[in-house]
């Protein structure tokens, strides 16, 4: 094994790349079709031990739930719709957005192997989609069961377009087939996500919050740029400049006053 890693280190391998994961991904429960691989998974841990890292997928997905209330819409067998069982005990309830934060993260980091990035700008959008080119390739739910303001266990829904290429949001939607004009193995692709999920997950539980905080504002759409917003129907402009651990978005306003918004509470306009 020692030889190994000296010919992978001399050869600059990727040796993360090549080693399987520890615990994500390798407990699986496939679903031919269910309404949310969210909603099933929750029943899931509310019924049984699950394994931590279980992942529960499907091919038809035909309710799936998004932020805000919206809906995940995804055609059969074409994209990646996903739940994954972790148990973050060691976090406290009020860093639980740091999970947002890392699987944003994990999904930049795939698209960013797959695709050229130097050819294709790909941003997290707060408070955690991942867009390439403006629009929008993946999203993220995340369900969180409290104990004594300790996180017990959570669920991250997560939805990748791969291959399809037709969309009810012609303008604002994207996938990799759409941007690289190839089919792309699903399943492939989610072996990617798991490996890097599994990557950011292991820095939280070693409370590396700095290098994920500098690693999300990297990417973050909008960082120190003047953008324009609306708030209660009222548009207006600002500066993005930070997310709060409680993942509040940080705005210096035009008056150079800073205001911390929830999710609910603003939207982008763009």
């Amino acid at each position: 094994m020692l030889t190994f890693y000296k010919f992978a280190l001399s050869n600059k391998i990727n040796l993360f790349s090549l080693m399987a994961t520890l615990f994500i991904g390798q407990n699986k429960v496939f679903l031919p079709e269910t309404d949310s691989t969210n909603s099933y998974a929750t029943t899931l841990l509310k019924n049984v031990n699950c394994m931590e890292g279980t992942v529960v997928y499907t091919n038809n997905q035909t309710k799936g739930k998004g932020q805000r209330g919206n809906s995940w819409m995804a055609d059969s067998s074409m994209n990646i719709t996903l739940s994954v069982i972790l148990k973050p005990t060691f976090l406290p309830s009020k860093k639980s957005f740091y999970l947002s934060k890392i699987t944003a993260l994990a999904i930049h980091d795939v698209l960013t192997e797959i695709l050229n990035s130097s050819q294709n700008d790909i941003k997290i959008k707060w408070p955690n989609d991942i867009l390439v080119n403006s629009k929008k390739i993946a999203g993220v739910l995340i369900e969180n069961s409290v104990t004594d303001e300790y996180l017990n266990w959570s669920v991250i829904g997560i939805g990748l377009n791969v291959n399809q290429t037709q969309f009810r949001e012609l303008t604002t939607a994207t996938s990799l087939k759409s941007i690289t004009h190839k089919e792309a193995s699903v399943e492939g692709v989610a072996e990617k996500l798991y490996i890097y999920l599994e990557k950011w997950y292991l820095k939280l539980k070693q409370n590396k919050f700095a290098e994920i905080n500098e690693a999300y504002l990297k990417d973050l759409l909008g960082i120190n740029e003047v953008m324009k917003f609306k708030h209660n129907n009222v548009l207006f402009r600002g500066t993005i400049k930070g997310v709060s651990e409680q993942g509040l978005l940080q705005i210096l306003m035009e008056n150079n006053i800073e205001k911390s918004f929830e999710i609910k509470e603003i939207s982008f306009v763009i």
